[in-house]
């Protein structure tokens, strides 16, 4: 959920950034909150369990992993963005904000499943 409220909300933020910065930071932030959701969608599909546990418990923590890291990606971008004022204070301050509640909730749900399977 947090997640799909940080997309809905770089959505909003970037149709009202400068056409200047459309095909640099605008474009990249959409592309990558999107990232983060299709990369959460895709973990919790990944049904753990059976002959092949360990191998789909591996690639759930690496579609897990890979989310963090665009999560963390994009709030280095919105930061560039903030710098070269395509986008203002405040938005950045939302957009870290919503970042930080989405990187939180992926390390709990990890820290959750490494309990959970034991690997």
């Amino acid at each position: 959920m947090k997640a799909k409220d940080l997309c809905r909300y770089i959505m909003t933020v970037t149709q009202k950034s400068p056409k200047q910065y459309r095909f640099t930071f605008t474009t990249r932030m959409q592309n990558l909150s999107m990232d983060i959701i299709e990369e959460i969608y895709l973990a919790n599909e990944t049904f753990v369990g059976g002959i092949e546990a360990k191998g789909k418990a591996q690639k759930r923590l690496d579609l897990q992993h890979s989310a963090m890291t665009k999560a963390r990606l994009l709030a280095f971008i919105a930061q560039l963005a903030l710098e070269q004022k395509a986008i203002l204070p405040k938005q950045y301050g939302q957009i870290s904000m919503q970042t930080t509640d989405v990187l939180n909730l992926l390390g709990a749900w990890m820290k959750s499943d490494r309990n959970r399977f034991s690997y």
